[in-house]
């Protein structure tokens, strides 16, 4: 994202405007907040395409059409305003490279991370396509790469540009050369499957790194995709039969955009990338880029100041103290008693707890504890910090469930050190569950649906919070030994691995005790928890009640079969 230019709008409708994302020759596109702090990705046309009413006409129909697009994959319009002296669009921000950024700055996509782009773009025209409408402009800068699966974003302003007086005029040609279908550079009608021969481009583009059309300038790409074959380079598998379909030169010849997401992933898109669909170095990049989203400065002015304490305030771990976060306790009181007066001196009164005289605004999230210091003696282990500095990473809701309440319920109530001595220690192995079952000497106590590998996208504080990836590996084992692993691959890229104990084994319900394995690094969680496994439509249910944790959960997708 660049700054804004000194002659450029500072605000456009409701959206204040935070910086500018990209350019192209219909437009500007802009990073915009909401008075309501919604992030917003603001489209301004440029100012000579207000002058031709041929295309405010146009583009107020197809903004319209936009507006009714609801698939998965694709970025909704949010607002607009084709009547403004400058018509603009604003359509929901995904925090996200562009496949051509992505592919410019880490190479071809890996295999398993082209499938599934495959699979969500072609969810995403089916739906357009279920409209009678036609995207007309598929292009990699036009699909951007979201922890959530990829998105097709600028539908409806490439369609609201063709056919008027101003493209004539300025030269500017409706879609892009080398992912244009032959019709569309013809002109010789344009339906649907125009968008299957410039997804089968797209395709080609993720897993080689190069476009299958190639040339010095725009009449070569032109030609070269009318006349000749593509370069379709080590492209290999299901794709390189697959691919080739959908660059057919005759329309008819190509797949309808349902076949190739069904070829791709026939139980669906949603199954690939649930198990984590991107390669690490992208996922380090969207982590950052939603961390530093969080942090931009609006500009505007905060109405604050300094506020007095009674008592020295808490060393800050810039000053080099380590300081664990332990939440205040509240204090006991029976129906009968007085409420407890904050301000007020009784000497029976519990300390007030100052607060923080820097408290974080909306649109802005800071986190002071050390994500780098030890364990906290008779503590949880796993750094609140660091889970919270990772889950945000991965996710901008956090910024919607506020940091006191995050961290509230992240640590769980009654579990910080001055209540240790009322509550079983984490530290110590769980007792076995009520009900508690199974021969001990059994060589082979766990049912056979359960064992494999498994693996999918795991979630904290009641789904609120993404925390990465988990993949699980069960192998035949007696109760009271060891059953397999669970690796969890956090949003940056690090990785904690779980011992699992089995418990007891039914068939419609595995319970088993995880701790963490020797040689985690120092952000994994150590201490043993209680988990349960519970089969639900041919896939595992996982729940834990690590509070220190948040309470993780997730869908688990059978991987390999043993």
């Amino acid at each position: 994202m660049q700054p804004l230019d000194v002659d450029e709008p500072v605000a456009v409708g409701p959206y204040r405007l935070l910086g500018r994302l990209g350019a192209g020759g219909m437009g500007r596109v802009y990073l915009g907040r909401s008075a309501g702090g919604r992030t917003v990705a603001v489209k301004i046309v440029h100012p000579h395409f207000a002058l031709d009413e041929e295309f405010r006409a146009r583009f107020r129909r197809e903004v319209a059409a936009a507006r009714r697009v609801g698939g998965a994959w694709t970025a909704p319009v949010l607002d607009a305003d084709p009547e403004a002296p400058v018509p603009w669009v604003a359509t929901a921000y995904a925090a996200g490279p562009s496949l051509a950024a992505a592919v410019t700055d880490t190479g071809p996509l890996p295999a398993h991370t082209v499938r599934a782009l495959g699979a969500g773009l072609a969810e995403a025209l089916t739906a357009v396509h279920e409209l009678d409408l036609v995207h007309r402009d598929v292009k990699p800068s036009n699909v951007l790469l979201t922890l959530d699966g990829p998105l097709l974003i600028d539908f409806g302003i490439a369609r609201a540009t063709d056919g008027t007086a101003s493209l004539t005029s300025t030269g500017v040609s409706v879609g892009s050369p080398g992912y244009m279908a032959p019709e569309q550079i013809l002109a010789q009608g344009i339906t649907g499957a125009a968008d299957v021969f410039s997804l089968g481009a797209v395709l080609a583009y993720a897993a080689t790194g190069e476009p299958p059309f190639r040339g010095d300038s725009s009449a070569a790409l032109l030609y070269k995709v009318v006349h000749e074959e593509p370069e379709l380079g080590t492209l290999d598998g299901e794709l390189r039969e697959l691919v080739p379909a959908c660059l057919a030169k005759d329309p008819a010849a190509r797949p309808a955009p349902a076949e190739v997401s069904h070829r791709l992933a026939p139980q669906g898109a949603p199954r690939l990338i649930t198990g984590g669909w991107l390669p690490g170095p992208l996922v380090e990049q969207v982590s950052r880029s939603a961390v530093h989203l969080l942090n931009l400065d609006t500009g505007e002015t905060a109405h604050s100041g300094p506020v007095a304490f009674d008592s020295p305030s808490t060393p800050s771990p810039a000053s080099g103290a380590d300081i664990p976060f332990v939440p205040p306790v509240a204090p006991e009181q029976s129906p009968s008693a007085p409420a407890t007066d904050l301000n007020g001196p009784p000497a029976e009164a519990p300390a007030a707890v100052p607060e923080p005289h820097d408290a974080p605004r909306p649109g802005r999230l800071s986190v002071s504890v050390s994500a780098a210091s030890a364990p906290v003696a008779g503590g949880r282990g796993r750094r609140l910090s660091c889970s919270v500095a990772l889950a945000v990473a991965g996710a901008l809701a956090v910024s919607a469930l506020g940091l006191g309440g995050l961290l509230g319920s992240w640590s769980g109530q009654g579990s910080s050190d001055d209540n240790a001595a009322s509550s079983p220690s984490r530290s110590q192995a769980p007792a076995p569950s009520a009900g508690f079952t199974g021969n001990p000497q059994a060589p082979d106590a766990i049912p056979s649906r359960y064992l494999g590998t498994w693996e999918g996208r795991a979630t904290a504080l009641d789904g609120n919070l993404p925390i990465g990836t988990f993949r699980l590996t069960v192998h035949p084992a007696a109760v009271g030994k060891d059953l397999g692993h669970l690796t969890q691959t956090d949003q940056l890229g690090g990785v904690c691995t779980d011992i699992l104990t089995l418990k007891k084994a039914t068939e419609t319900r595995l319970v088993a005790t995880s701790t963490g394995a020797t040689g985690n690094h120092g952000g994994c969680d150590p201490a043993p928890h209680t988990v349960e496994l519970t089969p639900t439509h041919g896939d595992l249910t996982y729940t834990s009640d690590s509070s220190a944790e948040g309470n993780p959960m997730a869908v688990l997708s059978r991987r390999t079969q043993r």
